[in-house]
């Protein structure tokens, strides 16, 4: 099989794939992991200055990897509801003694995330897949990374998303469904994610355009991923499945909130987080904050950062964004080798 036209060389053995985990998670040794499994991993850019990007491209160079950029897509946050969002979440920060921003950080105009930078990192150190989520590029980025011979890979959560990514020339689509652990792909976020099963999204998507597809969104078990192929997909990835392997940057906190039996409350939606919609495990914040929240990325990214990372350091589950999927009771401390061949014994 070949996408797009470009030689498959780069495809895994594995059809399951470590998913771009960014904000920790996702590492350098999880890549290489599955590289070496026969599968693949993506390193993720998203929050990492672009010397960082660099840094971990050359780390797994010689392995079968992608990367994974935070596309252009911006949410703005009204400036009143900030500081009134704000003010709410003061009462969080002072038990920590921590202060949050008083106002918006917003990243400059047309470079979210470093966008521009990190397009010159991967010029500069081309990779076999770059896949993009939040945002469908600017045509004439899509050409500079073209140029570089890599595949592109465009996230979406809809079949209108997937024919807009058509449209653009994307040569595959990572289908993502709202079952997903952490942020939502969605090219709409201030809209509801569809709540179809991932079988049936894939189906979708597939009767909409001619695209390979890997499936995303909830997977934990083999049957799960056999479904996702059943329906037509190319490949599966998974990120929840494997928060707590080993070689996961995944925070202790939240290592341990995954695999508390007595955590109640399943997972759910929210943007209180960070200002766009994102799946994890509930919590206090969650109950708390995900209806008078208002959205705005990265504005709301950047204001509750000081107060996570606090979080995460003293062990306080209920403030920390604890992103996982709905099948996040799978997730186990195995290898993530071995994670990712159980999962793939579902062909």
């Amino acid at each position: 099989m070949t996408i797009g036209g470009v030689s498959p060389s780069f495809l895994p053995d594995l059809p399951v794939l470590a998913a771009p985990m960014a904000g920790g998670p996702g590492t350098p040794e999880l890549v290489a992991a599955a590289a070496r499994a026969g599968s693949m991993g993506f390193l993720s850019a998203g929050y990492k200055t672009p010397d960082a990007v660099a840094a971990e491209i050359a780390a797994v160079d010689g392995l079968r990897f992608g990367v994974n950029l935070f596309a252009p897509n911006p949410v703005p946050v009204d400036p009143a509801e900030f500081r009134s969002y704000a003010g709410l979440l003061a009462p969080e920060a002072d038990r920590y003694g921590i202060t949050l921003p008083a106002t918006a950080v917003e990243d400059p105009a047309g470079d979210p995330d470093g966008w521009h930078d990190k397009l010159d990192v991967l010029r500069a150190h081309p990779v076999a897949v770059v896949s993009f989520t939040f945002g469908i590029p600017p045509a004439a980025d899509l050409a500079t990374l073209r140029a570089t011979g890599a595949v592109l890979v465009q996230t979406v959560t809809s079949a209108a998303e997937a024919r807009a990514a058509a449209e653009a020339g994307l040569d595959a689509l990572v289908v993502q469904s709202a079952a997903g652990g952490g942020h939502s792909g969605t090219l709409t976020p201030r809209e509801p994610v569809p709540e179809v099963s991932l079988p049936e999204l894939v189906a979708a998507v597939l009767a909409a355009v001619d695209l390979p597809v890997v499936a995303a969104g909830g997977i934990g078990t083999a049957a799960d991923v056999g479904a996702a192929l059943a329906a037509g997909a190319t490949a599966v990835a998974v990120g929840t499945a494997l928060l707590r392997c080993a070689e996961a940057g995944t925070s202790a906190t939240h290592r341990a909130a995954l695999a508390d039996p007595a955590r109640a409350g399943g997972t759910v939606r929210t943007h209180a987080f960070t200002g766009r919609p994102a799946r994890g495990l509930r919590n206090e914040f969650t109950d708390r904050y995900t209806e008078l929240a208002p959205y705005g990325y990265p504005a709301l990214h950047h204001l509750t950062s000081p107060l996570r990372r606090a979080a995460a350091a003293a062990g306080d589950p209920e403030r920390l964004h604890l992103w996982a999927g709905t099948g996040y009771r799978h997730a186990t401390e195995e290898p993530a080798a071995t994670i990712l061949t159980r999962l793939a014994n579902a062909r």
